[in-house]
């Protein structure tokens, strides 16, 4: 995935999130609690799954570290 794909992936996520919680607290629990717990419990699962998806692929570029590195 290019850079750019990744970042508008990560605010898709991270909006989907603050969305969910924002619905959850505000408009959802009046009328179901249990349904309200399961956006929250979704929205707290979303965050580390946006992070991994924005640094996938960010170290294709690079190779790792070799011995002659280490010595200098």
């Amino acid at each position: 995935m290019e850079r750019s794909r990744r970042r508008r992936t990560y605010f898709v996520l991270m909006g989907a999130c603050v969305l969910l919680i924002l619905l959850a607290w505000n408009v959802v629990r009046l009328w179901s609690t249990a349904a309200a717990v399961v956006m929250s419990v979704v929205a707290a699962l979303l965050p580390p799954v946006a992070a991994f998806v924005a640094n996938q692929g960010a170290l294709d570029g690079t190779r790792p570290p070799t011995l002659d590195d280490e010595q200098r």
